[in-house]
């Protein structure tokens, strides 16, 4: 990839962060220092001219699967997972507007009191003129994930890039924190990715990127030069992407 007059490799990226980033000590609720720490990071890139769109996870805060399990209508499970993506969103605006990012939440869920209603011709406006976007309420259809709902909204905004925030640098071929022998990808093919079964994202999602030619980016957010770095081109994390001929 060529770099723009700002010395970055990507000028608009989706960032996709999982519920638990929010999460308190416990693993659940919502903690706004967690919160804030978050939107420093993501300031850092923003000051740097690049474009950010985000899609928010609810772990944090429910699991449809928990109440499928538990024998609840699967559609009315993710839809409380929906509603309760809203609230993550709404959540990080508050922080980022606490260090003075001017942010809009877009739901896909309509609840205009509190978020406006997802219109893809608007997000890029937003983005155009500078603003971080946060989309909530997934695809605003159960039975898909909020994985699939940032890989969608990636490609309706033209992201160079859909960026996987974790905990750890990279994907390994197993848990590095259980095997010490881990080997950690540097780049991966979508392909690989769905034979493997690498928990990268779900496989709708990954599928949804191939067909796109979207590449998928996994970083740990935590450190604090990763997404920096990575935006400026350097090898950081890993890169899923269509396999050089």
């Amino acid at each position: 990839m060529e770099l723009n007059s700002n010395g970055l490799i990507y000028k608009r990226i989706l960032l996709k962060l999982s519920g638990e980033a929010l999460a308190s000590d416990s693993g659940f609720g919502i903690d706004p220092n967690k919160a804030t720490h978050i939107a420093e990071r993501v300031k850092q890139v923003h000051e740097m001219g690049v474009d950010i769109a985000i899609v928010i996870g609810a772990g944090n805060l429910w699991r449809g699967q928990s109440g499928k399990h538990a024998g609840m209508d699967r559609a009315t499970a993710d839809y409380m997972g929906m509603l309760a993506t809203v609230m993550n969103a709404l959540a990080l605006m508050d922080a980022f507007e606490r260090i003075d990012v001017v942010t809009r939440v877009q739901s896909a869920i309509e609840m205009r009191s509190v978020a406006e209603p997802y219109i893809r011709r608007r997000a890029i406006r937003h983005l155009e003129k500078g603003r971080v976007v946060i989309f909530g309420g997934g695809t605003g259809n159960p039975y898909f994930s909020t994985d699939t709902a940032a890989a969608l909204r990636a490609m309706e905004i033209d992201a160079d890039v859909l960026i996987k925030a974790t905990k750890v640098d990279g994907v390994y071929d197993k848990d590095p924190n259980q095997y010490p022998d881990a080997q950690k990808f540097d780049y991966l093919s979508y392909i690989d990715t769905l034979n493997r079964r690498l928990q990268v994202m779900d496989s709708t999602a990954v599928s949804l990127c191939m067909e796109n030619k979207l590449p998928i980016l996994v970083l740990n957010l935590w450190d604090e030069e990763a997404l920096p770095k990575a935006l400026m081109g350097e090898n950081v994390g890993t890169l899923v992407r269509e396999e050089e001929s």
